[in-house]
Formats: structure tokens, sequence, C-alpha cells
């Protein structure tokens, strides 16, 4: 398994409050796309990959947008 630090955002659309929700944790996993359909099983979701190593997938469940990003520790 792969260590990770992962950085969950969500985006807050409310009129009076744009900041978003942040929370940094690591992780190991062997699979980043199993993980994160595990947490959002009704998402749809769209992944990223940069060239650091570094993996961003953005999540849309009926309008609650999050972003998950993994980065190699």
């Amino acid at each position: 398994m792969r260590a990770y630090e992962l950085c969950c955002e969500i985006f807050n659309s409310c009129s009076n409050n744009q900041m978003r929700d942040v929370d940094f944790q690591e992780v190991e996993v062997e699979d980043t796309d199993a993980y994160v359909r595990n947490l959002e099983p009704r998402a749809v979701i769209e992944k990223e990959v940069l060239s650091d190593g570094a993996v961003i997938y953005h999540t849309d469940t009926a309008g609650l947008c999050k972003r998950y990003s993994f980065t190699p520790i």
C-alpha cells in the first residue's frame, strides 16, 4: 500500500458563506479510485493526475461538490 496525505475540501455554495471546509489526514491505500468510490458511492467523479504523482478527484453528489487530493508521502 502507498501512503498519501489526503486533503478533502467541501465547497459551500450558500450565498453568505463561500468558505470551504477542509480536512487533512494521512491514509494508506492500494487503489485511490476504489477509496473515493467507497466514500462517495453516488457521486459523479472526475479524476485528475498531476505530473508530481498527486491524484485529484472532483466529486458532485446532487450539487454538493468536494475535492479529494491524494499527495504521495
